[in-house]
């Protein structure tokens, strides 16, 4: 057999063997129940804030119907609007990082992509809605993003103007 047609064979055979790997892969992975009830190990979970954060493979998320204080700096647009907010924002993180440790999460309902192209959920810890936890552990509020209700204010208490665009 000439020098092509070892060519050839080898080509197929790593075409082949990259076929099977993938789909090795494919199957090993965890499946996904349609509705949306994937669970995840939360040592795999970066929380970025208080409600927002970043799964082991890169997924961005935030849950849904509530908020928590922002940690970024006073002078970014996105960040903190006075050092009270920047305190009690680091608290929120501290709180849902604590209440999840080494805890399994589940993704109840998925919502979609939000403006900054984050998946937006409902994560249940237990059966429980971990939005719902944080709020009566009293670090988070209750938001209606989707309903256009005002964004919690954190420096005096009062709400600010609804939330426009999408």
């Amino acid at each position: 057999m000439g020098r092509s047609g070892r060519l050839k064979e080898w080509l197929i055979t790593f075409v082949v063997l990259a076929g099977i790997a993938f789909g090795v892969a494919v199957v090993a992975r965890e499946p996904v129940d349609p509705a949306g009830d994937a669970p995840f190990d939360t040592s795999s979970v970066y929380w970025s804030d208080g409600d927002s954060g970043r799964l082991a493979d890169g997924t961005k998320f935030r849950l849904h119907g509530v908020d928590a204080p922002e940690t970024g700096p006073l002078d970014w647009v996105s960040g903190a609007k006075c050092e009270r907010e920047r305190e009690l924002g680091y608290q929120a993180k501290a709180a849902v990082r604590e209440l999840t440790r080494d805890q399994v999460l589940t993704v109840s309902h998925d919502y979609g992509p939000d403006r900054y192209g984050r998946l937006v959920v409902d994560l249940s810890l237990d059966g429980q809605d971990l939005a719902a936890l944080l709020v009566a552990g009293g670090t988070h509020k209750t938001w209606d993003y989707d309903g256009g209700d005002a964004k919690p204010e954190w420096c005096t208490g009062r709400t600010q103007g609804p939330v426009t665009g999408s």
